[in-house]
């Protein structure tokens, strides 16, 4: 090294040494610097500043526009045997039976079309007696049903027989079932009909379908011989109905009924063009009912296919399009407003 070069070097070596000295310093001044801004951001929102980078908050869902389904609403039909109105209503035998009646709607005129059982059955469910006069269990019809309505309408449906062995089954009885009163299997339209007839099934379903939310939208009931007071006596019945009746008004939906009737009475009082089944008792509960309702009008069976199937937005099947056989569409809040 030269002497020029010596007072030269030594000048860069001190700046280096200078520089060495303040970079600590510098290092401590930059995160001041950098603490002081978070703490005035920190002030400028009111609360202190995170430990942690933020992340960006998650985007909401978007509100769904899609409108919630209402809820279904069903028809049941529950019919019961061989009795005079005055046999139930008022009777002592009978508490659930006339509780139901206050609570829910009562026709007080109601009647049978004719004896014995059989003919009554198919005027709920056909609008005709089809000429059949007695309980035979060898006869059928070729005529229409409320049945062949649904299916064209795309009504789910299912008939409930206490015991009835197996679905579709197509003896004359079983224990306490009894085919003259099961209407169903006399159509042919519904016996010849595999997947028809496979809804013709034993009462013991009816629980697992109310448990499952499975109730069709129209659903047939007939108890066995003693439950439906033909061969009991109506104390019986009425304990049978206390346990099968609750559970199916907790799933009619905010529009439906449940229609409880007498097939036949024991008497010949009749109404409405030549009818003469007997005096009925015939009553309505439900969510679709107006409570404490009373019909004094004259109404029979006819009469009563016909509100269920206007109800159902089906049109009245034989007998029951004619008005002279009355209704319980007065029992009734909205009876259009089922489906």
């Amino acid at each position: 090294m030269t002497r020029r070069e010596a007072p030269e070097a030594a000048l860069a070596s001190a700046a280096v040494r200078r520089a060495n000295l303040l970079r600590p310093r510098l290092a401590v001044l930059g995160l001041a610097v950098l603490l002081l801004a978070a703490g005035a951001s920190a002030r400028t929102h009111g609360r202190a500043a995170p430990a942690t980078v933020a992340t960006p908050a998650p985007a909401r869902p978007a509100a769904s526009h899609v409108a919630a389904r209402p809820a279904a609403s069903h028809v049941v039909i529950v019919v019961m045997e061989n009795r005079e109105y005055g046999e139930v209503i008022g009777s002592p035998q009978a508490p659930y039976v006339n509780a139901l009646a206050r609570s829910g709607g009562l026709a007080m005129s109601s009647f049978g079309i004719r004896h014995p059982s059989l003919p009554n059955y198919l005027a709920l469910t056909g609008g005709s007696t089809f000429g059949i006069e007695t309980t035979c269990t060898d006869c059928h019809v070729l005529g229409r049903s409320i049945v062949d309505q649904l299916e064209r309408a795309r009504i789910a449906w299912k008939a409930y027989l206490e015991d009835m062995p197996t679905p579709c089954f197509a003896g004359a009885s079983a224990g306490g079932y009894a085919k003259r009163h099961n209407p169903f299997m006399y159509y042919d339209r519904v016996a010849g009909d595999p997947r028809r007839c496979t809804k013709l099934v034993p009462l013991t379903e009816l629980a697992a379908d109310l448990q499952a939310g499975a109730l069709p939208t129209f659903a047939w009931i007939t108890p066995n011989l003693c439950n439906d007071t033909h061969d009991c006596d109506v104390a019986t019945g009425d304990r049978f109905l206390s346990r099968l009746v609750p559970p199916i008004l907790r799933r009619l939906g905010p529009h439906g009924f449940l229609v409880l009737t007498w097939d036949e009475g024991t008497s010949a009082s009749g109404c409405c063009g030549g009818v003469a089944g007997g005096h009925v008792a015939t009553l309505v509960a439900g969510p679709g009912v107006r409570r404490g309702a009373r019909e004094r009008r004259a109404v029979d069976h006819y009469g009563v296919l016909r509100t269920v199937e206007r109800a159902l937005g089906l049109a009245p099947l034989g007998a029951a399009a004619d008005p002279r056989h009355g209704g319980l569409a007065r029992l009734l809040k909205a009876p259009r407003r089922v489906r």
